[in-house]
């Protein structure tokens, strides 16, 4: 079934590219104690071996499969989204990751991603279709549909996509303009939400997007890193949107992903 257009701009907004600017400091005060301490600390660290990028076939096979969430079918991809971050454009660039967090994207500076949809069964699917009734039906419609994306990072890589996300809830908070697959959309508004706390760290935020002048609709994402890896989670639920409310990302989805990271 072909989507609205105003669906269609909640379930495209991605981004093209960020820099980060990465505030580094070093002093050159303090004792002779404290260098040779900073000394060995630095030695320890390089000592370590620097966290190595998995690359997208390995993400894939972390996604989560059918049957890893009840009453959730998995799909790979999906074709309303973005598949590279060359096909939208932003006027901001601190919004970038924002927008790729949204379409399913590596948020930050990577080439190893991986997505799938994960979409919730309807009640009414189980029921003999004989004895539908119209709310079983018009509840058909209400469906939650979460884009989840996988992408890997070396060295602290993961650390810094997050940081620019989290950056970005800031620097847009104004809202920021976007242009998806030939089409034109409008955030109006970029606020911080509560995350699920998954993870070794995580960012949640909701944009109010203008849907083609008929009001606005909020749409939440989710910016979850477990080790090097970095989850991004974004649902839609058009039922909900038509009625004025706003999608929650399903908690289950959000702890399977996470615990099939490594």
């Amino acid at each position: 079934m072909k989507r609205s257009s105003g669906a269609r701009t909640g379930a495209t907004l991605a981004v093209s590219a960020l820099s980060l600017a990465l505030i580094t400091g070093c002093s050159d005060s303090g004792s002779d104690d404290a260098k040779g301490t900073d000394a060995k600390e630095s030695a320890a660290a390089s000592s370590a071996p620097a966290a190595k990028a998995l690359t997208s076939a390995e993400l894939e096979k972390l996604l989560l499969a059918k049957g890893d969430v009840k009453d959730f079918e998995a799909e790979s991809g999906d074709d309303t989204l973005p598949k590279s971050k060359s096909e939208v454009k932003t006027d901001k660039a601190a919004c970038d990751p924002l927008a790729w967090a949204t379409a399913a994207l590596a948020p930050g500076d990577t080439d190893a991603n991986a997505s799938n949809t994960l979409t919730a069964k309807p009640s009414a699917a189980s029921k003999d279709p004989s004895k539908l009734t119209d709310a079983d039906i018009e509840n058909a419609f209400d469906v939650s549909i979460t884009f989840v994306g996988l992408s890997s990072y070396d060295g602290d890589g993961a650390e810094k996509a997050v940081k620019a996300v989290s950056d970005g809830v800031t620097a847009c908070s104004g809202g920021y303009g976007l242009k998806a697959e030939d089409e034109s959309s409008k955030v109006t508004k970029v606020s911080t939400a509560k995350s699920s706390g998954a993870g070794d760290e995580s960012v949640a935020f909701a944009e109010d997007v203008d849907m083609d002048g008929e009001g606005t609709a909020t749409f939440l994402t989710e910016v979850v890193r477990k080790g090097n890896t970095v989850a991004t989670f974004y649902s839609v639920n058009l039922a909900a949107i038509g009625k004025g409310g706003k999608t929650e990302i399903p908690a289950e989805l959000v702890k399977a992903q996470v615990a099939k990271l490594k």
